[in-house]
This record gives structure tokens, C-alpha cells and sequence, in this order.
């Protein structure tokens, strides 16, 4: 036996609007921390990765596929400009989470989130991420395909928490 849960106009009738409004308003507040924080979490985990040789061979190519960021290899080693790509990383993920104190931290946080995730998702572009097994596009390669496809929420998420920390700040003045 199974049961179904349904949700009708009529289910929300015994609350006011002003009710909806107010729990909404909470349920937002909680996801956005939930970006801010998770979200930094990731960042600062990704980051300490990179300090890893293991790591470093991992996201070469993807590195050197991409004109935004191949040049790191003639400037830096292998596992060089995998360290700076880490340390900026985690930079950027307790920046993120200080920001939720600091308005002004919040938007470098989300800004410096933005220009890594744009750059990040710009490897689905660049890099082959297409299943040639499987005919080509649409068919996205488990690694790097499908791994990048976390960067696109990702930035998403850098456009919320960048629009936040302009309501926050705008509200500080």
C-alpha cells in the first residue's frame, strides 16, 4: 500500500498570505546560506585538491585547452599552476564565508566565484567533453563532461550570491 501526497490550491487555503510570504522569506534565507556556505565548502575542498600531483595531472588538460588559462603552463610547472589555481581557490571560499558578516568581502567572494566558475564552465566549450562512442554531442563524457556540468550551477549560484551581496550592501549605506 502507498500513499501519495498531493498539494492542492486548497491546501495552502488555511494559510494567510502573509504566513506563505514570511515562511518563503525563511526558506530563502536558509538557501541562500546554504549557497554561501556549501558553496565555499566546495570551493576551499577543489582548492586543496589542487595541491595534490594527483590533482594537478588530473586538470591538465583541461588547463591547457582552454586560451583563458594554457598560459599558466608557460609561466608556471605542472604542479605550479595547479598550487595557484589552488590557492586561489580557497582564497576565494573563506573570503565567500566571511562574507556573511561582510558585505563588501560577500561581493569580491562572489565576484572571484563568478570569474572561476565562467572560467571553469567555459571548459565544456574548449575541452573534449563530447561521448565520441556515442555518437558525439549530446552525449557528454563522464570526466570531464558530466564533472563540469556542477560548474554551470555552480556559477548560477555566483550570480545570486554576487546580486546578494549588492542588496547587502546597498542596505549598509
Amino acid at each position: 500500500m502507498t500513499s501519495t501526497l498531493t498539494v492542492s490550491e486548497n491546501s495552502f487555503a488555511k494559510f494567510s498570505s502573509t504566513q506563505i510570504h514570511a515562511l518563503g522569506e525563511k526558506i530563502s534565507r536558509a538557501g541562500l546560506h546554504g549557497l554561501r556556505f556549501t558553496g565555499a565548502a566546495v570551493l576551499g575542498w577543489i582548492g586543496a585538491m589542487k595541491f595534490t600531483a594527483y590533482e594537478a595531472g588530473a586538470i591538465e588538460g583541461l588547463v591547457a585547452s582552454s586560451p583563458l588559462t594554457a598560459w599558466l603552463y608557460n609561466v608556471f610547472s605542472l604542479q605550479g599552476a595547479s598550487n595557484l589555481i589552488g590557492t586561489t581557490e580557497i582564497t576565494l571560499a573563506i573570503i565567500i564565508a566571511l562574507g556573511a558578516k561582510f558585505p563588501k568581502l560577500a561581493l569580491v567572494g562572489a565576484l572571484g566565484a563568478f570569474a572561476t566558475f565562467f572560467v571553469t564552465s567555459s571548459y565544456l566549450l574548449t575541452a573534449p567533453v563530447w561521448e565520441s562512442s556515442l555518437g558525439g554531442f549530446p552525449a557528454l563524457s563522464v570526466v570531464p563532461g558530466q564533472f563540469l556540468l556542477k560548474d554551470i550551477v555552480l556559477l548560477a549560484s555566483a550570480v545570486f550570491l554576487t546580486g546578494d551581496a549588492l542588496k547587502r550592501i546597498a542596505r549598509s549605506a
